[in-house]
């Protein structure tokens, strides 16, 4: 009997101590995803999509500022698989960001688990399959932060969030358009557009019967936040509902002056998160529309999604026309301007009790310049590639910092030209050798007849300019210093320029890429290199800005030799189960006594 008490005083004392371990700190949230394969008629033909546990889209993750988040990834699929969580900082965890110079990708048939800390951030952002062009296929789902509770938010508390993903479609699946692009032709125009992973295939000034609809159910009189997120592959889209205002509250991660719009403009690879108050009188329901935008909307009438908004009391079926898209086929302007009027709330509070705007952008000093300027694709090698500067990416063999912590030499460059190159366009793993606190000035140069949306892993940045034509030194004066938005992407209009100001406060290897999925497949994307020189000879010290490469670690390239063979490694990091595996192990002891 001692032998027994003292073994259940034990294991009180290590349920005590692994409960508080579990619980001390911020909140952990955990999720399993298996990515697949899955037959679906998105357009109303069968094909092969990338499904999130059996869905398509995948359910959002949904968490909170500082939580810690575990997400172990089953790789279902075929061939090669890596998950980004665009928009989200991973400060101090660039390892897990999930793109080819950060990540050795995830085996077919393994698993990996991400974990990573939410740290002071909110905001609607989306995740996706970053690698082999998957997205085209799906394999993506809303990534929500929300506010923590001691932190108040710019109005009131809606009724209801929903998420809306949009986005260009192929019925092709994403391994035949990957040939196509391999073979060196455009992917022409989509089939159809999605709405939340449903969409008609064909209609001409309105929809016809025995459409699959995706259909959003709310109640009259209430009001409702919509995270909207273009996860497209090349296709700029107006998102509007019928005889409904959209509340503009927060872009990617930053709450704005809100404002009133008829419809948005939507970029590949943009989240908007609107305030939507169902204040009409429900005579039938309403439709939600996404069309292509900065195209010959004529030809391209196809090219649009249908939803529907249904209330509660609704008394028929949406009906008639579809609400227009902005009439503004002739005044390249609009778009633009409608970019311009989106302002920073400076008043309002961000992830920590302080007010967004306390950071004053527009007083710092620049530490370097860099002009990005994209063209069309270019013949390099015998090979269709896309270009910033002359320069067509090529993904290291070994993710950049790991090749760095291993000392492998020649993985990369780090001599990312700061202007567009004069000579010959070349293919080079060439990065920006980035300033740890620098203050980053980059113009995005759009010499294409297409917007281009740019985004950079690890940050959000200002938006500061953006006009037509060239862009000089003189262009400087038109820069918003005050209210500009943060975000973490931004569109260039074809024969345009946008302007954006990124403090490198982060350390890591980050991804600057082209939303567009097409151009980035074909190499318009680098990388900035953000090192901490304090912390040379300190471990301890660089433990406060880069934590070193996780446990369970993918070895590729130069460092293959180093893998070991695959072990699961969710079970480990979750506290809870392992105070089950404690209780099973004494459950066993005590009844062997």
């Amino acid at each position: 009997m001692a032998s027994i008490s003292t073994s259940l005083v034990l294991f009180a004392l290590l349920i005590s101590l692994l409960v508080s371990l579990s619980l001390a700190g911020d909140a952990f949230v955990y999720y399993d995803f298996e990515v697949s394969y899955i037959t679906a008629s998105p357009l109303g033909v069968p094909q092969q999509v990338i499904a999130i546990n059996g869905k398509f889209p995948g359910a959002p993750i949904n968490v909170t500022t500082n939580n810690n988040v575990v997400v172990n990834v089953h790789n279902k699929l075929d061939e090669d698989l890596l998950m980004t969580w665009a928009g989200v900082f991973q400060r101090r965890t660039h390892w897990q960001d999930g793109v080819l110079g950060t990540n050795c990708p995830i085996p077919p048939k393994w698993n990996w688990t991400y974990q990573f800390q939410v740290k002071d951030q909110i905001g609607s952002f989306f995740y996706f399959p970053s690698t082999n062009f998957q997205r085209a296929s799906g394999g993506y789902g809303g990534f929500i932060i929300n506010p923590r509770s001691v932190i108040p938010i710019p109005f009131a508390l809606p009724e209801a969030d929903i998420v809306i993903m949009i986005g260009d479609w192929y019925t092709k699946s994403h391994s035949d358009l990957r040939k196509t692009l391999n073979g060196g032709k455009a992917l022409g125009m989509p089939d159809g557009v999605l709405i939340n992973g449903k969409g008609p295939y064909k209609y001409n000034d309105s929809v016809p019967d025995g459409i699959d609809f995706e259909t959003i159910n709310v109640h009259p009189g209430k009001t409702y936040r919509l995270r909207v997120h273009n996860v497209g592959i090349s296709t700029s889209l107006n998102f509007r509902i019928q005889d409904h205002n959209l509340l503009l509250a927060e872009v990617e991660g930053s709450y704005t002056v809100q404002q009133n719009y008829t419809s948005m403009d939507i970029h590949v690879g943009q989240s908007y998160s609107f305030l939507l108050t169902t204040d009409q009188n429900a005579s039938s329901d309403y439709y939600i529309v996404a069309s292509a935008r900065m195209v010959n909307e004529t030809t391209w009438q196809r090219v649009t999604g249908v939803g529907i908004l249904k209330y509660s009391n609704s008394k028929g079926k949406a009906h008639g026309p579809l609400p227009e898209p902005p009439q503004d086929q002739f005044d390249k302007t609009f778009s633009m301007n409608q970019a311009r009027s989106i302002r920073w709330n400076v008043s309002a509070s961000g992830a920590r009790p302080n007010p967004q705007g306390s950071f004053k952008y527009g007083s710092i000093n620049v530490t370097a310049l860099f002009v990005m300027q994209n063209k069309p694709p270019v013949k390099i090698n015998g090979k269709k590639r896309a270009t910033i500067n002359g320069v067509s990416f090529v993904n290291p063999s070994t993710p950049i910092r790991l090749a760095d912590k291993h000392q492998v030499k020649g993985d990369y460059k780090l001599d990312f030209p700061r202007r567009p190159l004069k000579g010959s366009p070349r293919m080079e793993t060439s990065i920006i050798n980035g300033t740890y606190r620098g203050f980053l000035e980059i113009i995005l140069q759009n010499n294409e007849t297409k917007v281009h949306t740019y985004h950079i892993d690890g940050y959000n940045f200002f938006v500061v300019g953006m006009d037509y034509g060239e862009w000089s030194e003189d262009s400087r004066g038109t820069y918003n210093k005050w209210d500009g938005i943060a975000r973490t992407s931004a569109q260039v209009y074809p024969g345009a320029w946008t302007a954006i100001l990124v403090s490198l406060d982060n350390v890591g290897v980050w991804n600057l890429r082209t939303e567009n999925l097409d151009s980035w497949y074909l190499g318009q994307e680098t990388y900035i290199r953000v090192i901490n020189p304090e912390t040379a000879g300190h471990p301890n010290l660089a433990l406060k800005t880069e934590l070193p490469p996780p446990d369970n670690v993918l070895y590729c390239g130069a460092l293959k030799k180093l893998q070991k063979p695959q072990r699961i490694s969710s079970a480990a990091n979750n506290p809870i189960q392992l105070i089950f595996t404690f209780v099973m192990i004494f459950a066993v002891i005590l009844h062997v006594r």
